[in-house]
């Protein structure tokens, strides 16, 4: 059974592809001899079943085995069918750590990275009849250099770090393509100008082939056009807003992409040859919006927009980092909007592309980030360099992430608060993403120990249990101001490394709560602890006050969504039921209805 059917690349949908995800062979290699022994020939049956996309440590794959098992191959069949002049792509979702695919006895490519996708052309390397394909996947625990972010190296959970994932994590697919095809799509709102930039890449074109293109909004045309294909490349600005409506009014008609409205533009791609013969059809959507800082404020579409926020790990109890099923993402962000959050931080995980798709279509704020690494070297440097490329390659288009989030709590930099080289790469991880998209925030060293950063991003646990009331005086100190926040450690931090102050960034609490509810075994924690579900709820409301009663903050992200393994500070249970009432929950969210900072709204009417 196969629970993860649906389009894995909802920002570029084909109609020819073909799911590989369900029952593969599969085994362990623990002593690294598959390749001395050929395994990637395809010619011995390996003793396992397991149940792609979901990884051996977890339940969903029919093996459970959450032993440390750093090599595993995986092997199945398939048929590729296809006309003389098409060309199959062979696309993974994600594999964790090293990849390596064969097909058919020879090697077709290789990948490093735990969460990004990568995709080569298999056509060249098809035979008659039935393909073998086998992949090889390394994942050394000893290695300390790889961005492994909540993933536990040791044989057993503990603390804040969780069941570790090997292997095959997110669908694997083919799709079918021309010879001539589009390989690459990429929007950018030039939301002042009323224009959507759009750059399209294109294989094996040439000056007679063209591109048609046409925009939509609710089913009603926008704009089309015809553009010939030259240099393998396109990019021309649509004009979105032409005479459809006047353009001083035009960001208040609704058009724009914000979590209260959700619109969204669609987009068909047709690639024609010289002989007007269609060689390619891809449809697509983009969000029309826009985020920057001004003045000690975010602004969404150059309104001023306060961010309720939920960190959210992004784990599953029977299947880890893998959604069971193609609803369950969609499910989350319900759950989080009826709570009254506008959006997440993912933490330390690189999430699906299907999730980015349903916070695009649901209205839901996203705060895009990478796992860590644990140790500093040049190494790792360039391995989280690569990742993010990456990332920022496939999320590009995905309205709902509006921060880049490229290191957190000064792991795999922990020296940073003094060294300068350490500080340099927190400034050119800042630049760099900068530099390959300009259309999002991004944040320098979440929670402490900042260098340059366009918000200011706080971590602090210190509000105690309620009778701890001089504990609860000063937390209520540390947020009342934009002075008393940037000036107050951060627990045993400063705020910002050495030769680095705040200017005029936004603040945000970004870590804070994690109030431990339903507290269950000797190896359950939270940041605090309650009996019951009328304690968490006056808990949560106390730590909440103090949050809106701040004249310096802009925004908070809440820890966190769901329970995860011995992490027991959810709102929800890690099977996603709730702790208490949800609308009481929303209450409090919305005790406040205006911000405090000028004519930022905290609600906005939805």
């Amino acid at each position: 059974m196969n629970t993860r059917c649906a389009y894995p690349r909802p920002q570029m949908v084909r109609e020819q592809w073909q799911n590989l995800n369900g029952t593969w062979q599969f085994c362990f290699d623990d002593h690294n001899n598959g390749i001395e022994k050929k395994w990637y020939l395809g010619k011995e049956d390996f003793e396992h079943e397991i149940r792609v996309p979901f990884v051996y440590q977890c339940g969903l794959s029919g093996i459970s085995d959450t032993g440390n098992h750093e090599i595993v191959w995986y092997k199945r069949n398939f048929k590729a069918n296809r006309k003389r002049e098409e060309r199959i792509l062979l696309h993974f979702g994600a594999v964790d750590y090293q990849a390596m695919v064969f097909l058919n006895g020879m090697l077709v490519c290789e990948h490093e990275g735990g969460h990004t996708s990568f995709s080569t052309d298999i056509t060249d390397y098809l035979t008659e009849g039935e393909q073998i394909l086998v992949v090889r996947v390394c994942d050394p625990l000893e290695d300390e250099l790889i961005p492994r972010g909540k993933q536990i190296w040791e044989d057993s959970p503990r603390g804040i770090w969780y069941t570790g994932t090997t292997g095959i994590w997110q669908t694997v697919w083919l799709e079918t393509v021309n010879q001539k095809h589009i390989s690459g799509i990429k929007f950018t709102s030039l939301f002042d100008d009323g224009k959507e930039n759009i750059c399209c890449d294109l294989e094996g074109t040439t000056g007679e082939d063209c591109l048609q293109y046409t925009i939509s909004f609710k089913e009603k045309l926008v704009c089309e056009g015809t553009v010939k294909c030259y240099g393998g490349r396109i990019d021309l600005d649509a004009d979105i807003i032409q005479n459809h409506i006047f353009r001083t009014n035009f960001h208040d008609h609704g058009w724009s992409w914000s979590p209260e409205k959700p619109n969204l533009f669609d987009v068909v791609f047709t690639l024609r040859d010289a002989e007007g013969n269609i060689v390619d059809y891809v449809s697509s959507y983009f969000g029309f919006r826009k985020v920057h800082t001004e003045n000690g404020r975010v602004y969404l579409n150059n309104k001023p927009y306060y961010q309720r926020l939920v960190l959210d790990q992004g784990y599953w109890p029977d299947s880890l980092m893998t959604a069971p099923d193609d609803d369950a993402f969609r499910r989350d962000i319900g759950l989080a909007k009826e709570m009254g959050f506008n959006g997440c931080r993912k933490h330390q995980k690189t999430e699906d592309p299907i999730f980015l798709y349903w916070a695009d279509r649901l209205g839901y704020l996203v705060w895009g980030e990478c796992a860590s690494a644990i140790m500093y070297d040049p190494k790792a440097v360039k391995r989280l360099m690569t990742e993010w490329t990456e990332i920022v390659d496939r999320d590009y288009n995905h309205p709902s992430i509006i921060t880049w989030v490229p290191l957190n709590e000064s792991w795999g930099i922990p020296y940073i608060h003094q060294n300068p080289v350490q500080q340099h790469f927190s400034q050119a991880m800042y630049h760099f993403l900068h530099a390959i998209d300009n259309t999002r925030l991004v944040i320098s060293n979440d929670g402490w120990e900042m260098t340059e950063t366009d918000i200011c991003a706080i971590h602090n646990y210190a509000h105690g249990q309620k009778e701890e009331s001089k504990k609860f005086e000063y937390y209520q100190e540390m947020l009342s101001s934009i002075e008393r926040l940037v000036s107050f450690p951060s627990t045993s931090w400063d705020i910002y490394a050495r030769g680095f102050e705040h200017k005029d960034s936004p603040v945000i609490l970004t870590e804070f709560g994690g109030i431990g509810f339903e507290l269950s075994g000797e190896d359950a924690w939270g940041y605090t602890a309650v009996e019951n579900e009328q304690e968490f709820l006056e808990d949560y409301e106390r730590v909440m006050d103090a949050v809106f009663a701040s004249t310096g903050l802009c925004g908070y992200c809440y820890t966190q969504l769901t329970d995860v393994e011995q992490e027991m500070n959810g709102l929800l249970t890690y099977d996603r039921k709730p702790k208490c009432d949800l609308a009481s929950i929303r209450a409090i969210n919305k005790k406040f209805h205006r911000g405090v900072i000028g004519t930022c709204e905290m609600f906005p009417k939805d």
